[in-house]
């Protein structure tokens, strides 16, 4: 499998799992199985009106992944950069498509912003809406002391750049002031830029990451849990909704731990998307964390047909992939035809 098969893979595996997590993002799983039998979820189902409907996580994953390609851009071009802050542009444009107006003067050029499908509002979370509401200039650092899972939930990008454990801890700081919201951000790009670059198991890259970055400071909470869903693995514990449960599944390290749980007992992408959604606690997120995983590991086409087609802003999804793969590779930074059109697409601010 190449590398653009891994980015698609993952990005497309990703939303995948998000928009089937969609229609019971909120429900208990007493509920979800009341509605669709024992089972739970195992197909897509309408949510905001259409069938497919990706959340708010793929937007925000989106808007990360520009803001990498135009920081990519900047610094090849003017051989400075500093990457959160262009990430945060890119995230404040995602806040003027929920209808406010961030306090930070920003642009509104690139590709992305024009796409109107992205112009609509699918239950972003309060605690991204108001940290970035708050800032006042590029790089300002979240003053709350949340570790929702927001931030891990939209990092998956980072990890096709270089330094992907630091790129996605210090955009998620963005948004979550907590270390265990940004440090499990951190760890779940790297342990994915493991999967890309080296390919890796994800038992592998899970343990190899976690030697690596695990002891640091703030990540005792993530580093717990990561190795508690490690032992379920080896004893052959599999995911249920109940034993899901017990993990939570609403904050950055339970919502982390299960998405990487229900992929280590995966025996197809398919599979382990269903299990990471039929629970209690986020589903997107947990749904999107194990699509991001299972979609690096097995790439684009184990995702089955029937939702790829339905996926919504499946092309956008797509190209965004085959930026992330092509311009570093062929930006030169020389201000020639090529480079005209990609820094048309990611000006460098």
């Amino acid at each position: 499998m190449n590398r653009l098969e891994r980015i698609k893979g993952c990005l497309l595996g990703g939303a995948v799992g998000d928009a089937l997590g969609a229609p019971v993002e909120f429900l208990e799983w007493t509920a979800i199985e009341a509605k669709f039998g024992p089972q739970g979820i195992v197909d897509f189902a309408p949510a905001y009106g259409i069938t497919g409907a990706i959340t708010d996580d793929t937007q925000m994953m989106l808007f990360t992944a520009e803001g990498l390609l135009r920081a990519y851009v900047r610094g090849s071009s003017r051989g400075i950069c500093h990457v959160p802050s262009v990430i945060h542009h890119s995230l404040l444009r995602w806040l003027l498509t929920q209808d406010y107006q961030p306090a930070t003067p920003l642009s509104q050029d690139g590709w992305l912003i024009k796409e109107r499908a992205l112009w609509s509002r699918r239950a972003p979370s309060d605690t991204c809406l108001n940290a970035l509401k708050a800032s006042n200039h590029f790089g300002f650092l979240a003053e709350n002391n949340s570790k929702g899972c927001g931030a891990v939930m939209r990092v998956a990008p980072c990890a096709f750049f270089g330094k992907a454990f630091d790129y996605a801890s210090e955009s998620g700081r963005l948004t979550h002031g907590h270390p265990t919201g940004y440090l499990a951000a951190g760890l779940f790009a790297d342990i994915l830029q493991r999967m890309a670059d080296r390919q890796d198991s994800l038992e592998h890259a899970l343990t190899e990451s976690l030697a690596t970055h695990g002891h640091k400071t703030g990540m005792e909470e993530t580093r717990a849990i990561l190795e508690r869903v490690l032992f379920y693995f080896y004893e052959g514990y599999r995911p249920t909704p109940q034993r899901i449960d017990e993990l939570g599944g609403w904050v950055a390290e339970e919502a982390l731990a299960i998405g990487i749980w229900c992929a280590l007992n995966a025996t197809s992408f398919k599979q382990g998307v269903i299990s990471a959604v039929n629970h209690s606690g986020d589903s997107v997120s947990t749904g999107m964390i194990a699509g991001c995983l299972l979609g690096i590991q097995y790439g684009m086409a184990e995702i089955p047909a029937c939702w790829f087609e339905l996926l919504e802003m499946r092309g956008v999804i797509e190209k965004m992939a085959e930026d992330i793969e092509r311009v570093p590779r062929d930006y030169l930074g020389f201000g020639g035809e090529f480079d005209a059109d990609i820094e048309m697409d990611y000006p460098g601010d």
